[in-house]
């Protein structure tokens, strides 16, 4: 699981160093802290390493998960639309020679936003790749390129057709996106296509609003409808799902207290490092993908996390004409031409659209916000060979996390809560359950690891459905942070807008809303 980590990548990253020479005034440039004056937590690898073992969920790898640590609150779609949202914010499209003379990030760099250029690029002039042509003129027009899957077949042996449900790919699989991190894992993948025939749903209810638009009038219309909806569901229902509705218009009305900047929003390392990090808490060892890969049939188990990896161009095996003769029979999972039509998601699983279940489909919800992460998380893909102390270490995203905060430098979770005027929680409410001892054992029950505290903290208040009040702060100014620091957003451009595409709720969108509107929600429909 190359990218589980949710944050930047590339030649720039947040250091320890450029960080801890931020002294809190004007903008620091790519990353920051909030808190500049704290002292860091100093806390040893072996005691890390301990702490994160004791942060593993009940089974094994590819099990399905107990029931007992769903969180019925947030349906488990919101786990991999924050991965989405995590490449989107960074995304960091400055050039290597700028990102070379610059290393410290403070002056050439790309402003973290929730503008899409995941999805749009620079646009079709400068990314044609990314953009259909014409049937007969072959110009380039404003509507998304899309891609099909391969026919399959379901458990029944019935015939799946080939489908516009994958991402557009070149001759060796590679997805022509303008980020590739999202296509390694496939539900993030069916999230960034589920955002390209977004767009071309928006491009078609405005033909037919509005006729005159055309060329790039319309582009720029449908583009900025679907940003700004996009922007709406972020604040108003992903980030309001995970602290608490009328927060973040709570914020917005008496300002925001700690993330704060001049010009150019900056990416804290308070978010990035740990508060953000909340999505690995979420994921699911197993997921009921569609009727096929979900356990109404029981002929074929659920998609499990590596099967999710498998069936992607990035970090599975999707490889277009490198895939070899499928005769005589290939041993099992095969490298493969196209994304298989069985394996296309049915989004009633993973949004409420239609319920939560039913007696032709089985819901996912996320896992609860507490510290304990999906076994097969302990144990990432492409890490699990090396047998060695170090490479189980390394293998493991939990002591991956921990040790991260404490190689950037960032305090005790109990230090941000009393410089944000929040009374911490005490240490004996850290130390509650397996995980709580071993961080008694260390003394982390005292000085936490803001990660891990965030986790807890979320147990301790509200049994795992929502983030506790010092990680619901930091997000919910985070985003919104970024969204009014964006000069081309709703929040800049007109402070009072309501979404104008139609919801179930009226000034209100939704993830629901959205894939209600592009109309394909159970692409292989039932069974026949």
């Amino acid at each position: 699981m190359t990218d589980i980590a949710m944050h930047g990548h590339g030649v720039r990253g947040m250091k320890r160093g450029t960080l801890h020479s931020f002294n809190g005034i004007g903008d620091p440039g790519k990353f920051g802290i909030m808190f500049p004056g704290l002292v860091p937590l100093h806390a040893e690898d072996d005691a890390l390493f301990e702490l994160a073992e004791a942060m593993r969920d009940k089974g094994e790898p590819g099990d399905n998960p107990d029931p007992e640590g769903d969180n019925r609150s947030i349906p488990a779609g919101y786990t991999y639309l924050g991965q989405f949202i995590d490449h989107d914010i960074t995304l960091d499209t400055t050039p290597l020679d700028q990102q070379k003379a610059d290393p410290k990030a403070t002056e050439n760099f790309r402003t973290p936003a929730l503008d899409l250029d995941s999805v749009y690029g620079d646009g079709p002039g400068i990314h044609p790749y990314l953009y259909q042509r014409d049937e007969t003129s072959f110009a380039i027009i404003p509507k998304m390129l899309i891609g099909h899957t391969a026919e399959s077949t379901d458990q029944a042996g019935k015939k799946i057709p080939s489908l516009p449900n994958d991402l557009p790919r070149n001759q060796v699989g590679h997805a022509l996106i303008f980020d590739e991190r999202n296509d390694e894992n496939l539900l993030v993948a069916q999230m960034h296509l589920l955002m390209l025939r977004f767009h071309n749903a928006v491009v078609y209810w405005l033909q037919h609003k509005d006729p005159t638009l055309k060329g790039m009038a319309l582009f720029s219309e449908a583009r900025r409808i679907v940003t700004w909806h996009y922007q709406w569901i972020v604040l108003f229902d992903f980030v309001e799902r995970l602290t608490e509705p009328g927060l973040v218009t709570k914020i917005k009305t008496h300002g925001r207290q700690f993330y704060r900047f001049k010009l150019r929003p900056y990416m804290p390392s308070e978010f990035a490092a740990a508060c953000y990090r909340l999505g690995h808490s979420m994921v699911r060892e197993t997921y009921s993908h569609n009727r096929v890969f979900g356990p109404e049939d029981g002929t074929f188990a659920n998609g499990s996390l590596d099967l999710l990896f498998f069936f992607t161009g990035k970090s599975g095996k999707i490889v277009g004409e490198l895939a070899p003769d499928p005769s005589p029979p290939p041993p099992p999972l095969p490298p493969l031409k196209q994304l298989p039509s069985n394996w296309v998601i049915d989004w009633r699983r993973f949004f409420d659209i239609a319920g939560q279940g039913g007696p032709d489909f089985t819901f996912n919800f996320s896992r609860k916000l507490d510290p304990f992460i999906a076994p097969s998380l302990h144990s990432l893909p492409g890490l699990r060979d090396d047998p060695t102390e170090q490479g189980r270490r390394e293998a493991n995203l939990a002591f991956r996390n921990l040790r991260r905060g404490v190689q950037i430098g960032l305090p005790s979770g109990q230090a941000i809560c009393r410089a944000m005027g929040i009374e911490p929680m005490t240490p004996d409410e850290i130390a509650t359950g397996p995980d709580g001892e071993v961080a008694r054992k260390h003394g982390l029950h005292e000085t936490t690891p803001l990660w891990y505290y965030v986790l807890k903290e979320a147990e301790h208040y509200y049994k795992g459905k929502r983030l506790g009040p010092m990680a619901s702060t930091i997000v919910a100014e985070t985003f919104l942070g970024m969204v009014h620091g964006d000069q081309e957003s709703f929040l800049w451009q007109r402070s009072n807008w309501k979404p104008e595409l139609p919801g179930a709720t009226e000034g209100h969108f939704t993830m629901a809303d959205l894939i209600r509107f592009v109309g394909d929600v159970n692409p292989i429909g039932p069974a026949a």
